[in-house]
């Protein structure tokens, strides 16, 4: 079984601003795929999706951010579901909009929701799928910058990111990460 994770704030008020783009790829592939998260358990929304590749398990965090690892790391022992199965999806100051980053470790790089899932887990060695949000501009608060929403022309960006994370989340259910992270990496 694998686990696709999205990082995202539960609440009206954090709807499609750029700290919820896991919440919005974890949405989208969800739409695809015919099914919504309708469960709940380990303070998340979840469902379980039967693909030709096998099981997958899509989840949201309702912790808050920085939270994330009180909920994935229950629900992955709840479900026996080893580090290798997991890919997460959050956003990334350091990377311009709309890019995508794959790895498959590192550190929290100051991202609050990859610190809690690292104390979680126990481990850095986890997949990750980094959505570019670019820096707040001066004078601007990085708070105030990830809790707003994308501009008009930002948008466009960030739905053809939302595509390619989907795209590549798919890819990963029948292939090695490290391929898709190296097709995807380079393909950007």
């Amino acid at each position: 079984m694998k686990i696709i994770v999205g990082l995202g704030n539960p609440g009206k008020p954090y709807e499609h601003t750029r700290h919820n783009i896991g919440f919005d790829v974890i949405d989208a592939l969800a739409e695809k795929w015919g099914t919504s998260l309708t469960n709940s358990k380990f303070k998340g929304m979840y469902t379980t999706v039967h693909r030709p590749e096998g099981k997958v398990l899509l989840v949201k965090p309702l912790t808050y951010m920085n939270l994330s690892g009180e909920c994935i790391g229950p629900l992955m022992d709840y479900f026996d579901i080893a580090v290798e199965d997991l890919i997460v999806i959050y956003d990334d100051l350091d990377l311009e909009t709309g890019k995508l980053r794959l790895r498959q470790k590192g550190s929290a790089g100051g991202h609050n929701g990859i610190k809690s899932l690292i104390q979680h887990l126990g481990t850095q060695e986890f997949n990750r799928i980094r959505v570019g949000i670019s820096r707040p501009p001066a004078g601007m608060k990085v708070a105030d910058y990830v809790l707003a929403k994308f501009s008009k022309e930002d948008q466009v960006l960030i739905e053809d990111a939302i595509k390619n994370a989907v795209n590549a989340i798919e890819a990963s259910l029948s292939k090695p990460f490290l391929d898709v992270m190296n097709h995807f990496n380079a393909s950007k």
